[in-house]
């Protein structure tokens, strides 16, 4: 079938199109995560140097995540937002895998992580306003993104070692040319500013960070994320080191992100069935899965082979899945919809903005210092404290709902 008919095709299914997006877009990026790092190595950049360059990202998306959040909601057309997101990012990252000079890298690095960083919390947007007063679920949509991701990476790994590590800008290229091509064809949601929130926040003027931050449990959620998904960062940032370290080659480091991101399907297909919406059993959720990130922490720093890491991996489908839908879902319900995109925003803030500036910063000295077995049980620790924190916070909104519900039923016993 020509390419031209598929195409066609695709534009009469809006959601087909979001999922074709979801994979392309997120295979795109998982190619970019896994390898990124090894070409850098490849050039000499020594291992602080790495963290302190992929520290650039999470620095920049403190001010890009509001700004296109502002924008996306400002302007009501997330498409349109994501378009030119792509179309920067494709046309920096180009230019930083051609530069000779370190100082270019550095600036045109810089100015891909203002494109970048933004991308998944404006997708997530999308996705949600697309599914608004429907009966699809976020869950079925964001599987895509976990298939592109294993798949792609998985895919790339035997390229890369046909090509060579200094060819990745081929493969980086033609996957974020077709995520350009199919942004284009996506459907243009309308945010209706109307719906049902779990927060106290007044719809008023869209992009108002201070009014979403006035809700004092999406404020300590924050907070609380930003500590779990400090370690997250780091890994992200240097497990592919850590594995080529231990003797493992491009296509085992293509494995390693396969096994991180396939099982992810069936974790948003649970929680897609089984998660109730509300405080209570959102914060019980995230308290679990910090502690399924202590003990993949733990196991980590105990890994004497790349093997060991490979099927460690695979705890990220539970982890990383878990905490990425119920997070989103949580922001959903306390943000109100005519902050969405913002709210979101300041959600890909703490996940990967303030931690992955202080993973970048912090994480390379620890691995370069320490080595890769101190940096995980450093990480280890700080899921622990992430365990005790939000499940502080199960038991407030457990309390709170059995008095209103006590509230409620003395006043039934009034009538």
């Amino acid at each position: 079938m020509a390419p031209m008919s598929v195409i066609g095709r695709l534009k009469d299914h809006p959601f087909g199109v979001i999922k074709a997006f979801s994979f392309i877009l997120y295979g795109a990026f998982a190619i970019y995560s896994a390898f990124f790092p090894l070409y850098l190595k490849e050039l000499g950049v020594s291992s602080v140097a790495i963290g302190l360059l992929l520290a650039g990202g999470p620095i920049l998306s403190l001010f890009a995540n509001p700004f296109w959040g502002y924008w996306s909601d400002r302007l009501s057309n997330v498409r349109r937002i994501l378009i030119i997101l792509l179309i920067g990012s494709f046309l920096s990252l180009q230019t930083v895998f051609f530069t000779n000079s370190f100082p270019f890298l550095v600036t045109f690095l810089l100015v891909f992580f203002c494109f970048q960083s933004p991308l998944f919390a404006q997708s997530n947007s999308l996705i949600l306003e697309a599914i608004e007063h429907t009966n699809h679920k976020f869950g079925s949509f964001r599987l895509w993104g976990a298939l592109g991701w294993a798949l792609m990476a998985l895919a790339t790994g035997p390229v890369m070692e046909w090509l060579g590590i200094r060819d990745l800008w081929k493969v980086c290229g033609v996957m974020m040319g077709l995520a350009i091509v199919f942004a284009w064809m996506l459907p243009q949601a309308q945010n209706s500013g109307k719906g049902e929130s779990g927060s106290s926040i007044q719809s008023g003027k869209k992009g108002n960070y201070l009014q979403i931050m006035s809700d004092k449990w999406f404020l300590v959620f924050i907070l609380m994320g930003i500590l779990i998904s400090i370690p997250n960062a780091m890994n992200n940032t240097f497990v592919s080191i850590y594995m080529s370290e231990l003797g493992g080659n491009s296509s085992l480091i293509g494995w390693s992100a396969f096994f991180a991101s396939i099982f992810e399907i069936p974790v948003y297909l649970l929680f897609d069935r089984f998660l109730r919406k509300d405080r209570r059993s959102m914060f019980f959720c995230l308290a679990a899965v910090s502690l399924l990130y202590a003990l993949r922490w733990f196991l980590m720093a105990s890994a004497t082979s790349p093997y060991h890491i490979l099927f460690i991996q695979a705890l990220n489908s539970i982890t990383f899945a878990g905490y990425y839908y119920v997070g989103t879902q949580l922001t959903a319900y306390l943000i109100p919809p005519a902050f969405r995109a913002s709210g979101q925003a300041v959600y890909a803030l703490s996940w990967g903005g303030l931690s992955g500036m202080v993973a970048g910063i912090a994480g390379g000295l620890i691995f370069q210092e320490l080595g890769a077995h101190a940096m995980y049980t450093i990480s280890a620790m700080m899921a622990l404290i992430g365990v005790a924190g939000f499940s502080s916070m199960f038991v407030i909104a457990a309390r709170m709902e059995v008095r209103q519900k006590n509230a409620t039923q003395y006043e039934k016993t009034l009538l």
